[in-house]
């Protein structure tokens, strides 16, 4: 199962007198990670190197280090560690000292990889739409059970026939959701994805 994280998560280490700060947050798509770099990074700084992954879209930069040693590691540590939909940003402050390709992409995939191991994570659900137009007498049971499938009202509304809610359930738990609504309704609710 993937993860993302909750919120912004960043660490800071020293290595071989260079300043390695991590800072990771949560995106929703492409466009999202790079107007994030501008708050993630440091322009003051040496390198800020970046990674990120929006499901089978990915992209990464080595900010001026060698080619390989800084965003592919930064990518592999998010990767390796099951997160999706997030981008990793790590800033050097160069110490004076040379760490050679091998010690920058230890570096850099070692400082993302504790700055994601330390952060609070949540899975990822992959959920559906899901419209019901039904009776009202059936609503309150369903709001009363939504916690049961993990499934929440993004919508009502109501006529003079009945209710229709938009609701938004895990895919893997919507079969089973869509058997409750048709017992409760004893198969009189109509059930629309979308």
């Amino acid at each position: 199962m993937l993860h993302t994280l909750t919120g912004t998560a960043e660490l800071t280490q020293e290595i071989r007198k260079s300043r390695f700060r991590a800072r990771a947050a949560p995106i929703d798509d492409p466009a999202a990670a790079l107007a994030e770099l501008i708050d993630l990074g440091d322009p003051a700084a040496t390198h800020n190197c970046w990674a990120y992954r929006v499901n089978q879209q990915y992209r990464f930069s080595d900010d001026g280090e060698p080619g390989g040693s800084a965003g592919k590691p930064i990518l592999q540590a998010t990767d390796s560690q099951g997160f999706d939909r997030v981008v990793v940003v790590v800033t050097r402050w160069y110490g004076g000292t040379k760490l050679g390709v091998g010690g920058l992409a230890r570096a850099y995939g070692g400082c993302a990889a504790e700055c994601l191991r330390l952060a609070t994570a949540v899975p990822i659900v992959d959920h559906c739409g899901l419209r019901v137009r039904c009776d009202f007498a059936i609503v309150p049971i369903l709001r009363a059970r939504l916690a049961d499938f993990a499934a929440e009202i993004v919508d009502e509304t109501f006529s003079a026939t009945g209710a229709t809610l938009e609701i938004r359930v895990p895919r893997d738990r919507l079969e089973a959701f869509e058997d409750l609504v048709r017992d409760l309704s004893r198969g009189r609710a109509v059930i629309e994805l979308g």
